[in-house]
């Protein structure tokens, strides 16, 4: 199956950068072996501090983004820990925004 990269970028809350940090450096290991039971790997995000936005960049061997698996529990439980310091939609996912692939160097 054919790998496919995925980006798209969010929203933290300023000054959350230290505990956004600290929260991915804690990921449960439930939820990362649920990301790559999906195929999901190669998972960055990265943090322009000028506008607090994240960036986020994650290859997938599967069918689903993590963005797809709100139905988990696990992953609901993450998004409820995560709303307190980034935009979030009524369900407690993040406002997350696909970007379009422009160049792509192997």
């Amino acid at each position: 199956m054919k790998t496919k990269r995925f980006g798209f970028k969010m929203k933290m809350y300023p000054g959350f950068k230290e505990e956004y940090r600290k929260r991915h450096s804690e990921i449960w290991p439930e939820l990362v072996r649920l990301l790559k039971n999906e195929g999901i790997g190669n998972y960055s995000i990265f943090l322009d501090e000028e506008t607090n936005t994240l960036f986020a960049y994650q290859e997938q061997s599967g069918e689903s983004s993590s963005q797809d698996l709100g139905t988990i529990e696990i992953v609901k439980k993450w998004w409820k820990y995560m709303a307190d310091i980034m935009e979030t939609n009524p369900d407690n996912s993040p406002v997350t925004i696909p970007l379009e692939q422009v160049f792509y160097m192997e």
